[in-house]
């Protein structure tokens, strides 16, 4: 055990790269933001890509098990190469997989299972808890030895919350179990949200009768970094609680609050903005 003297107190900063969660519904740009984080690799492991989107890396051929997950995460720490971001698309998916690897390995007598329930009283999320720390841990070797920023795509859902405090209400939350957003989330520098703005409008119905309409824009998409009753985020950079989502500039505003990091250059931006607009 080392010897502490407060003569080798240490003074520390966030300057390693940033480890970011981006969850939304489907289409609202998750992926294209996480394609203009510099030099992207993707685990993707859900099919399909937004249109003017080129991405780099395995999709499900590659990655059929969690096994070939993780080995995708070894590669990237033991070979040598230029990338400088890792992207899984997604750990909603990752998570059917964690559960698979579960079921596979079993219980305290490896005793394999067929599904994840049956293990019995909450005992199977607590053993995928496990494996899912192994991934984090893996994506947190990358970080820490790579130099590569983690980024991680979720689906979201509605759940409702039952604050003692006040009377119950909906809230967007990250599609995944419990036990498993509660591990990941805390490793997270950044929990953003995609969200279309949403206004309520008040229309006359007659009869002195109205009704509450709600309506959203077309176009205009908001990353919210500060949770709220309605959906849980966070950020540890001190962003604004809301930032205007525009591709192929989505990553140049986040990368003004992340340490150490540089915006995009100008003519990188104006291809991916073309991409977007031809899509």
């Amino acid at each position: 055990m080392a010897v502490l003297s407060l003569k080798n107190v240490r003074t520390m900063t966030a300057d390693q790269p940033p480890r970011v969660l981006i969850y939304g519904t489907p289409g609202i740009g998750k992926t294209s933001l996480a394609a203009e984080f510099p030099a992207p690799f993707f685990l993707q492991l859900e099919d399909g890509a937004p249109a003017g989107v080129t991405m780099q890396g395995f999709g499900r051929e590659e990655l059929g098990t969690f096994t070939d997950v993780m080995s995708a995460c070894q590669q990237l720490h033991e070979q040598e190469h230029d990338f400088r971001t890792i992207v899984v698309d997604s750990i909603t998916e990752l998570q059917r997989l964690i559960f698979a690897e579960t079921c596979e390995r079993g219980d305290e007598k490896g005793n394999a299972k067929q599904n994840i329930e049956d293990f019995g009283y909450g005992k199977g999320y607590v053993y995928a808890q496990r494996i899912a720390q192994e991934f984090i841990d893996g994506i947190n070797l990358l970080r820490r030895d790579r130099g590569m920023g983690v980024v991680l795509i979720a689906h979201s859902h509605v759940e409702r919350f039952n604050d003692p405090e006040s009377v119950s209400y909906e809230r967007y939350e990250i599609d995944l179990h419990k036990k498993l957003v509660g591990a990941i989330e805390r490793d997270m520098d950044a929990i953003l949200l995609l969200k279309k703005p949403v206004t309520i409008k008040t229309e006359e119905e007659g009869f002195n009768k109205t009704r509450a309409r709600a309506d959203g824009s077309a176009d205009r998409v908001v990353i919210h970094t500060a949770g709220k009753p309605a959906f849980v985020a966070k950020n540890r950079y001190l962003m604004p609680a809301t930032i205007e989502f525009k591709p192929g500039r989505g990553y140049a505003e986040l990368a003004k609050f992340f340490p150490g990091a540089s915006a995009p250059e100008p003519e990188t931006v104006k291809a991916a903005s073309r991409a977007a607009r031809a899509a």
